[in-house]
C-alpha cells in the first residue's frame, strides 16, 4: 500500500531540503540542488520552476 501525501508537501520538504543542503555546502550550484530536489521529491516541472527561483533569492541567510 503507498502513503498518500497531501499536494504541496513534496514541495514543502524539497525547500526545506535545498535550504539545508545551502547552508551546509554554500559553493553547491543552485542548478544542480534544483535538479536533485525535483528527482528527490518527485517535483512537476512548474515545481522544479518555482523552486529555481527560490534558490536564486537565496534561502539560507
Amino acid at each position: 500500500m503507498s502513503t498518500i501525501i497531501p499536494d504541496g508537501e513534496n514541495m514543502r520538504r524539497a525547500v526545506k531540503w535545498v535550504g539545508e543542503i545551502r547552508c551546509d555546502k554554500p559553493d553547491t550550484k543552485p542548478s544542480v540542488l534544483v535538479q536533485d530536489a525535483a528527482v528527490r521529491f518527485n517535483l512537476s516541472p512548474a515545481e522544479s520552476e518555482y523552486l529555481a527561483r527560490l534558490v536564486r533569492e537565496e534561502i539560507c541567510k
